[in-house]
């Protein structure tokens, strides 16, 4: 009963938020002239609006936006049954009058068709907000190799590919997704400086790479953020020089997976079964059933932190990387306009130094069970 009782704190945010999300405008507000920092408009009553920005990266190559982003990953790739298009659509939408004005994608989620919902949402806010893709796994005739694939000539028909499939005529950030071992990274920035001067990427960054792959990157072309999963449940980047050097360099920090793909906000347990044909986690060790369940105890953790202070599970999470550094702007992704609304409302939850070292002592009682990737995966990252 008591296990019951922890988990129940994210649906019962849900079904209180169910009113809030019944009369949603999907039609775009009008907005500030100043991209990609936008102004959304009055929310209707009850709605969260998130006003704090931050700022990735800095000088002539800085981008202020949202202090929460959307990743939009999830909306129909790698996410078990994916809502109808139609939906998605208004998710996005309704994130920009939040005040979201930082939008994640990339090439490999679908292949392509995830680019093309972007595009499709955001196509009226053009210029208005920020989003970012990625290039570096190798796609041909739209599927996935497994291989990547920086040459300089493949990196410009990838640009050229998402210009079309985003409706945009500049790329406010290109990531490379993940690092080519056959294509030196000093290559690959001179590529991105050099469509930077032509006028098709405005800013670039590097996801999952050591603090010395973003040291040669950031001499040639700086960079404006670094991608690489952190969360309570994976704290790598703390401690391999990673985070330290982003802020030595005066780059940003954007977690993906912010939540640990959903496990942080409860809503997940050992009796969760994943789409096999659509859905990643079934091939994490760290979400096995049996490794679910020990995992399951660092949940109970953060539910009972946030329980005296009215938090859910997942705006634990959340508020936490915001007190991190002022420089991480977390990307967590969903298809619930009610997790959207749950989720922004971390960002006026502010946590002391005290409350991060009582919730960390809190969570380090229990060892993380599990790899985050299966052996063939983990030779794509870093750490």
């Amino acid at each position: 009963m008591q296990k019951e009782s922890k988990i129940m704190n994210r649906r019962t945010f849900l079904k209180n938020s169910a009113l809030l999300s019944a009369a949603i405008l999907a039609g775009p507000s009008v907005l500030a002239e100043a991209a990609p920092a936008s102004k959304a408009k009055p929310a209707k009553e009850g709605h969260m609006i998130i006003k704090k920005q931050r700022t990735l990266g800095s000088g002539r190559y800085a981008l202020t936006v949202s202090a929460l982003g959307l990743g939009c990953m999830g909306m129909n790739y790698n996410r078990s049954v994916s809502p109808d298009s139609k939906e998605c659509i208004k998710v996005i939408r309704e994130a920009v009058e939040r005040g979201v004005t930082l939008f994640d994608t990339a090439i490999i989620y679908g292949p392509l068709t995830n680019e093309e919902l972007v595009g499709e949402a955001l196509a009226p806010y053009k210029g208005k907000v920020a989003v970012t893709t990625k290039f570096g796994h190798e796609v041909i005739n739209g599927k996935a190799t497994g291989r990547q694939d920086s040459r300089p000539e493949t990196i410009r028909r990838y640009c050229e590919e998402s210009l079309k499939r985003l409706h945009v005529d500049c790329l406010e950030m290109f990531y490379q997704h993940r690092l080519d071992r056959n294509v030196p990274i000093e290559e690959v920035a001179g590529t991105i400086g050099d469509l930077i001067k032509e006028g098709k990427v405005k800013r670039w960054g590097v996801c999952e790479v050591s603090a010395d792959i973003i040291r040669r990157a950031h001499k040639v072309q700086p960079l404006t953020a670094v991608q690489s999963e952190y969360h309570l449940m994976f704290r790598d980047v703390e401690t391999n020089g990673v985070l330290d050097t982003c802020r030595e360099l005066g780059i940003g920090f954007v977690p993906y997976s912010p939540m640990n793909r959903g496990f942080l906000g409860g809503d997940i347990n050992e009796y969760t079964r994943f789409d096999p044909n659509n859905d990643n986690r079934q091939t994490l060790p760290r979400f096995s059933p049996e490794n679910t369940r020990l995992n399951l105890r660092i949940v109970n953790e953060l539910q009972e932190f946030g329980r005296s202070r009215g938090m859910t599970a997942a705006q634990v999470a959340l508020a936490w990387l915001l007190a991190k550094a002022p420089f991480i702007v977390p990307i967590p992704g969903t298809t619930k306009l009610a997790h959207l609304e749950e989720n922004l409302r971390a960002a006026d939850m502010q946590l002391s130094e005290e409350d991060v070292r009582e919730l960390e002592n809190a969570v380090a009682k229990f060892p993380v069970v599990g790899d985050r990737y299966p052996a063939d995966q983990q030779k794509q990252v870093a750490y």
